[in-house]
């Protein structure tokens, strides 16, 4: 045999080997780690008393062949008795997590679906790591027929196992559908597919053969993100009040004596206030507080120039601050961790228009 093919021979079965043992070694992988932190909710919420994190993943069949899932309980509660030191802890745990283990593919958090995207935006804000933060619940509890908590929990699992979802800030996982944790909001009270992105559409979804992603988000977040929860020991206080017909000043002006740093109003379309809350709101911006004009509406952008549009006279007028396409839940979320970082207005304005 000529020499030259007989190199070219043993060229080929060295690749063919080597391509053997490759695949081999893919095949016999062990499937990424992901955390699972739960916090309680409805997905937990049985008659006979809450799920552990142990049982919720119990539930789960088949989970060991997409995932090594790990537990941990750090709270068994409704969402609405989360506390604000709480969202702290938990930003600080997980960003410790990942600060000590660069194996862990993802950390998926259970939450209660009715401040659900409250802590998903915290967590978006505040994770600096461009792995994975996936936060799932439930709305039927496990002792309901048609229970999908188990479904929803297996999803945020392989979407926070899969390398497409890094860099993507926090994301909420529900009824097979991925969505952004800036833009998401639950629209129904009882209704699977309660959490919705309007204007813009879900980011992708979780289907049987593979997760697909259509889109991305552009705002900042996660290891772009300037807010470091290490740097501060609490929130301050942020309220929201509502613009409707005949709405009173005095709520406003209740809410800065009761030590509001801030308050977000949800305005009426593209800011509009109502009743007598314009003295309010002057009356607030007089005593150094933040007014953040927000919308009631579900989406739609504010402008910053249009902060000085109702007559306001004060001369902190600099306070007033827009909320761009934020709702009113997660404006008050930013205003917080902004205040925390800052009370320059020029810079908690382009906070709002970057975030």
């Amino acid at each position: 045999m000529h020499r030259s093919r007989q190199v070219g021979l043993l060229f080929l079965l060295v690749l063919t080997v080597t391509a053997s043992n490759l695949l081999w070694a893919q095949s016999s992988a062990a499937p990424p780690r992901v955390r699972l932190v739960a916090t309680g909710g409805t997905i937990s919420n049985a008659s006979g008393g809450r799920l552990t994190a142990e049982e919720l993943i119990a539930r789960i069949p088949n989970l060991t062949d997409y995932v090594q899932p790990e537990f941990e309980q750090f709270a068994n509660t409704a969402s609405s008795s989360i506390t604000l030191d709480q969202w702290v802890q938990l930003s600080r745990h997980i960003n410790e997590l990942y600060r000590d283990d660069a194996s862990l593919a993802g950390v998926v958090v259970t939450s209660g679906t009715d401040t659900l995207e409250e802590t998903a935006y915290f967590l978006n804000l505040t994770v600096r790591d461009p792995r994975p933060v996936v936060v799932v619940g439930a709305m039927r509890n496990p002792s309901t027929l048609g229970y999908e908590g188990a479904a929803n929990l297996f999803q945020a699992f392989r979407v926070a196992a899969n390398p497409e979802s890094q860099g993507k800030g926090a994301l909420v996982v529900m009824n097979d559908e991925i969505n952004s944790a800036r833009e998401v909001t639950k629209t129904n009270t009882v209704r699977l597919q309660t959490f919705e992105t309007r204007g813009y559409g879900i980011l992708g979804v979780v289907d049987q053969d593979r997760i697909v992603y259509y889109r991305d988000t552009l705002k900042r977040h996660t290891t772009d993100s300037e807010f470091d929860v290490f740097a501060f020991e609490e929130l301050p206080r942020v309220d929201i009040l509502m613009v409707y017909q005949g709405a009173p000043a005095d709520l406003i002006q209740a809410a800065a004596n009761a030590g509001a740093r801030g308050v977000v109003m949800a305005t009426a379309g593209a800011g509009a206030l109502s009743g007598n809350q314009r003295q309010g709101v002057s009356a607030v911006l007089d005593h150094g507080v933040f007014v953040v004009t927000s919308s009631r509406t579900g989406s739609g952008r504010i402008r910053s120039g249009a902060r000085r549009a109702y007559g306001e006279n004060s001369a902190n007028e600099s306070l007033r601050i827009a909320a761009e396409d934020l709702a009113p839940l997660k404006a008050r979320i930013l205003l917080m961790l902004a205040l925390s970082t800052t009370d320059d207005p020029a810079e908690i304005q382009r906070m709002f228009q970057e975030y």
